[in-house]
């Protein structure tokens, strides 16, 4: 082994107190992304299993969750932005500031996202298709999931502090009691077991609302524990200028960014959706897959960024910039790790799902599609969401989306779907572009280091 090699080899393997710290943050942080993604796996497989378009319908229908999902992450991660760096140098009221902030922002965003799915499901489930079939399955589990949605932004301002704030496990043993719930009330609800009625679509609806509610009630539960941080309600309306100003400062950037990745992510789907009911088919079992794939991706950048906030919050910038050009590293590994696995299991999963044979033709396509595209997701979650993050450097993701997704990926693939009539495969291809055409963008941004910084204040 050459010299280079070993340098490199114990740059990147040799502190065992960063992979320690690491591996603690990041188990419970990807399995808590592995049971999320689990329940949207659930509900393809369990009404994949009745219909096909019961699945595509859910499948569209919850992309408005995913839109306000971006929203609240917005907020939530500014939050564990700052409130990582604050923990690092140990100023706890600040942390409770914090945690009202959030609250604030993620219960104005939940109360909308209700009004608009118990009112209007039927506009919003016609952005994303005109099959009558579609529509009304979609709407019937919007009426029921938007309660839910009043839930959703309330629970994710108590988890993320947890994880920020030294309570990783319990963060992701509630994500996934939840989620084991949800997945078992789904089996009830939608076939109908033990006695309760066959509901289909509204079934997973339902069993979403009940999991939300119990995990809420975890939550909450949990922050009278000692050593736990909990919302102030006498503060909840008041405001630290400064603060405010530090967290807009991080969250504008971040909202910007969600609601280009999300709306675009949702483009992409209605795009897929507007193609036929097999390629929305195919298309939403792709999807389960990315998702389920990206946990690894989702919980190295989580971990990653809670420990270069600790270290730039802490005031020790050196360290912190050596931590990030590991998990740099880290992340072209992960991506080759994951396209590997992808085409490993396609074969599998072709077997398993039910779909006509057009619809299995499209996601054989989209499997090895999605198989070299996750190298370009990984390596810019963990970058971009992970590192950048970290130091506050939120604005490049909003140039960088604006320019890979919304000038490239989505006009390519308008362009080729629905003005030259091309494949299917050809437009799912193109909304594939801008996670791998941006890397260079990304690495040529990272060395510049400006993400290398300390956002704290002392408060009297």
């Amino acid at each position: 082994m050459s010299s280079r090699v070993k340098r490199t080899a114990g740059f990147l393997f040799g502190d065992k107190e960063f992979y320690k710290k690491l591996i603690t943050l990041m188990i419970p942080i990807s399995l808590q992304s592995l049971m999320l993604a689990a329940v949207a796996a659930g509900d393809a497989i369990m009404l994949g299993r009745i219909a096909q378009d019961s699945m595509a319908a859910v499948s569209l229908a919850t992309q408005v969750q995913f839109i306000q999902n971006m929203i609240l992450a917005s907020v939530t991660s500014a939050g564990a932005i700052l409130g990582a760096q604050y923990w690092g140098k140990k100023d706890i009221r600040t942390m409770h500031d914090i945690f009202n902030m959030m609250l604030r922002f993620c219960g104005l965003a939940s109360v909308l996202f209700f009004i608009a799915c118990t009112i209007f499901p039927r506009h919003l489930m016609l952005i994303f298709t005109h099959e009558p079939a579609l529509i009304e399955i979609g709407c019937g589990y919007l009426k029921i999931a938007g309660w839910s949605y009043l839930l959703t932004g309330i629970s994710q301002c108590y988890l993320t502090l947890m994880k920020v704030s030294g309570h990783t496990s319990r963060s992701a043993f509630i994500s996934s009691a939840a989620v084991i719930l949800n997945i078992i009330l789904n089996a009830i609800f939608i076939f109908g077991l033990l006695g309760a009625p066959a509901m289909d679509a509204r079934g997973a609806a339902l069993a979403t609302l009940i999991a939300r509610i119990i995990e809420l009630a975890l939550c909450v539960g949990s922050s009278f524990q000692k050593g736990f941080i909990r919302p102030r309600f006498r503060g909840l309306f008041h405001k630290n200028a400064l603060l405010s100003k530090d967290f807009r400062k991080v969250a504008l950037p971040l909202l910007g960014a969600g609601l280009f990745w999300g709306v675009g992510f949702t483009s992409y789907t209605a795009i897929m959706g507007h193609l036929g009911g097999d390629a929305a088919a195919a298309n939403s079992v792709a999807a389960v897959v990315r998702d389920l794939m990206c946990c690894l991706c989702n919980g190295m950048s989580s971990a990653g960024g809670i420990l270069i906030g600790n270290e730039l919050g802490a005031g020790d910038l050196e360290k912190g910039r050596l931590y990030g050009d590991r998990l740099m590293i880290l992340s072209f590994l992960l991506g080759f790790l994951s396209t590997a696995v992808i085409l490993l299991l396609t074969p599998l999963l072709l077997h398993f799902i039910i779909l006509t044979e057009t619809a299995s033709r499209y996601l054989t396509g989209m499997m090895v599609i999605m198989a070299f595209y996750m190298i370009g997701r990984t390596v810019n979650t963990v970058i971009i969401n992970g590192i950048f993050a970290a130091g506050g450097d939120t604005l490049f993701d909003v140039y960088s989306l604006a320019v890979a997704m919304w000038g490239i990926a989505i006009p390519t693939a308008l362009i080729s779907a629905f003005v030259l009539h091309l494949p299917v495969l050809v437009a799912y291809a193109c909304t594939c572009l801008d996670e791998v055409g941006k890397i260079p963008w990304v690495m040529y941004h990272y060395k510049k280091y400006k993400w290398v910084k300390d956002l704290t204040r002392t408060f009297d």
